[in-house]
């Protein structure tokens, strides 16, 4: 009798202890779930934060990349009267050639779309160049496919590429600010 006396003792005390020991790491794991989820949570949040910061950045680029090579304003800065029609085109050609490799990692935080935009603007940007520099005495003064590309961007207003570049690119912006990621 002294036996099972002693093991009901050791029971009356372990069986508690044991139900105890159970429950406390029941409640432990689950707030430790609960602690790793929402630092999970977080992390994502932060790396969201990051991302739209790294996205907004990449259009900004675009926006200027865009502007950059357009005509009014790379006439404007890679001009000059001592150049011919041959010097100027090929001036043109490598300038927005550069702004545009100058930008080439820039695709990954932008739509397809977005991209796609961006590479036809620059595909059309040397085209036109091209076509209008075609016609010329390649040797007369750069003065004159100046004045014909103006003239050519002028008549074609309302086909502007670069204009419709920046509306799909505004676009594209304001559904990443609204919703987060495109």
């Amino acid at each position: 009798m002294d036996t099972s006396a002693a093991l009901l003792d050791i029971l009356k005390y372990t069986i508690p202890a044991f139900i105890v020991l159970i429950s406390t790491s029941l409640i432990v794991n689950r707030f430790l779930i609960s602690q790793t989820q929402r630092k999970q949570l977080s992390l994502f949040q932060e790396s969201q934060d990051i991302t739209l910061r790294l996205r907004l950045q990449a259009y900004e680029r675009m926006v200027i990349l865009v502007e950059r090579i357009g005509p009014r304003q790379i006439l404007t800065r890679v001009y000059d009267s001592s150049m011919t029609v041959l010097d100027l085109r090929q001036v043109l050609t490598f300038s927005i050639l550069a702004e545009f490799e100058h930008n080439l990692s820039q695709q990954i935080y932008v739509s397809k779309n977005v991209w796609e935009t961006v590479k036809n603007v620059k595909e059309q940007e040397i085209s036109m160049v091209n076509q209008v520099a075609q016609k010329m005495d390649q040797d007369a003064p750069a003065k004159e496919l100046y004045s014909k590309i103006l003239d050519y961007v002028l008549q074609t207003e309302s086909q502007n590429p670069t204009d419709v570049a920046l509306t799909i690119i505004n676009d594209e912006v304001r559904k990443v600010m609204a919703f987060g990621s495109y």
